[in-house]
């Protein structure tokens, strides 16, 4: 089938490269907002008289709301239609932005965050949706570079936009940024995106409770887990108990249950759809985990400004748009499980020159192993996406969508938790480790003092001896969770053995088969 021939029969292949820009405009603006208001929270608790507990609930919301909403994109798809919906959830993730950013009191900021969660949550799963069906299946390899570009590069680049628009700005302008892309991505995507036929469905508001119980309940005890001590706040207890029930009865009450489901379960029978999500849920770990701890180290310890920050983390977001564009013109003649396999190694590689750090390293220092990752993250998001669409029937696209994102952000969300609180602990131990070699009779220490013109009683020379202490124990904690990141890749590779691959016969059959 020629090319002239596809674009006549699939409207969305007339109009491809617009589609691409408008459902890529509303999934930016999302995924960014997941990172960009992470860098003016201290500003944010000034302008809104928060504490820094009250004020990380903006972010907490928004994970547990949009983690409730995402499964549910296949049904609100059907039922409105993929377009419409689409264009709902454009405009309402503009508007609550705007309201966010004119927020004048904590409650405020809270509630419009929370609206921001249930808009977002359906404009990442919706636009790959989008670009899947743009697509045919033999170049579905581009399809997912071209959205992984977005939805990999935004969380990776919105410290320094972030950083940026607050130094320049306020922190009001990390959400007000929004608006002209998201007015611009609703037009554009009114006039190209095609719309789908409706589905009779109705809600199954029992299996609804159960996971937006699961889902929120889990996202509460991986956002504040850290900050409540864990299993000593009843708290964070009763939210895991909470998640576990919540999982448990939804699964049970889906095994007796013949219709009217929330979302169809037959996806995860799709072997490479599961075993892809398993190994991206993976994946969220080392990224997100780093991506929250290498700010931390540049700024805490290092004494970098937000700005300077973003800019010396901004290349490993180029290196995975880079690895993206080739890994999706290479994938459709060749095995995926060699782009992931590769990848995982170069994520490991990039992070053992990390467990190099040290308090005295250049800005080279840091980059260039972050470029290794960021090269590495490319290709196996690339690699991961296609597989876990190739082989599945293209009326469960929207809901596997939803799900695939769901599982990013629970990703996300654990190795974020995970790293914090590796990075807590180890401060700790390291701390009281490192101070028991500070006394007056270690020749090093006095030999510190008295390069620095003090004697041993001086109060001035026991601030400097704590704060170095803390810088060093601070290191030696960052280089374990470094450490762990490493670790999470080299576990992931034993799942891509059971990954199915079928090397294509034609030019236009699917390059993937699974069981």
């Amino acid at each position: 089938m020629t090319d002239q021939t596809m674009q006549a029969e699939n409207p969305l292949l007339r109009n491809r490269w617009l589609i691409v820009i408008a459902v890529m405009s509303a999934t930016l603006i999302q995924v960014l907002d997941t990172t960009i208001v992470n860098v003016a929270l201290p500003h944010m608790q000034g302008s809104l008289g928060a504490t820094p507990d009250q004020v990380s609930w903006t972010l907490t919301c928004y994970l547990v709301s949009a983690g409730i909403f995402m499964p549910l994109t296949g049904y609100f798809s059907d039922i409105f239609g993929r377009k419409k919906y689409l264009l709902f959830c454009i405009a309402g993730f503009t508007v609550a932005s705007a309201l966010c950013g004119a927020s004048q009191s904590l409650t405020e900021i809270i509630i419009f965050r929370l609206l921001q969660g249930m808009f977002g949550a359906g404009l990442v799963p919706l636009s790959q949706a989008v670009l899947a069906d743009a697509y045919p299946r033999e170049e579905l390899g581009k399809a997912m570079a071209i959205w992984g570009t977005g939805v990999m590069v935004g969380p990776i680049l919105g410290p320094t936009l972030g950083g940026y628009l607050t130094d320049i700005a306020s922190w009001r302008w990390t959400f007000y940024i929004n608006l002209p892309v998201g007015i611009f991505a609703f037009l554009l995507a009114w006039y190209v995106v095609p719309d789908t036929i409706k589905k009779n469905r109705s809600m199954d508001w029992l299996g609804l409770a159960l996971i937006s119980i699961a889902i929120g309940s889990l996202q509460f005890f991986l956002d504040r887990g850290n900050q409540e001590d864990w299993f000593n706040s009843n708290g964070i207890r009763f939210a895991l108990l909470f998640a576990i029930l919540g999982f448990v009865g939804f699964i049970l009450h889906n095994l007796y249950t013949s219709n009217r489901r929330v979302f169809d379960v037959r996806i995860f029978l799709d072997r490479n759809f599961t075993i892809a999500s398993a190994i991206l849920t993976a994946m969220g770990v080392g990224l997100f985990g780093s991506l929250v701890i290498l700010p931390m180290m540049l700024e805490g310890i290092m004494g970098y400004p937000v700005l300077t920050t973003g800019l010396v983390l901004a290349p490993r977001g180029i290196s995975s748009m880079l690895a993206m564009a080739i890994t999706g013109k290479l994938i459709q003649k060749n095995d995926p499980r060699i782009f992931i396999v590769i990848g995982i190694l170069m994520s490991v590689l990039g992070m053992y020159f990390c467990t190099e750090y040290s308090l005295t390293i250049s800005k080279a220092w840091i980059i260039w192993p972050l470029l290794l990752q960021g090269f590495g993250l490319g290709m196996i998001f690339v690699a991961l996406s296609a597989i876990a669409y190739a082989t599945l029937a293209d009326e469960l696209r929207v809901e596997a969508a939803g799900l695939f994102s769901l599982l990013r952000t629970i990703g996300s969300s654990i190795g974020i938790a995970v790293t914090l609180t590796i990075f807590t602990r180890h401060t700790q131990i390291a701390w009281n480790h490192l101070s028991g070699h500070i006394n007056p009779f270690n020749p090093a220490v006095s030999s510190y003092i008295r390069a620095l013109h003090l004697t041993p009683q001086d109060p001035h020379a026991h601030a400097l001896l704590g704060a170095e202490l803390a810088k060093q124990a601070a290191m030696l904690s960052y280089i374990d969770v470094f450490t762990f990141v490493m670790w999470s890749f080299i576990l992931m590779l034993p799942i891509v053995l059971f990954i199915k691959y079928k090397k294509p016969t034609t030019p236009t059959t699917n390059f993937i088969a699974g069981e």
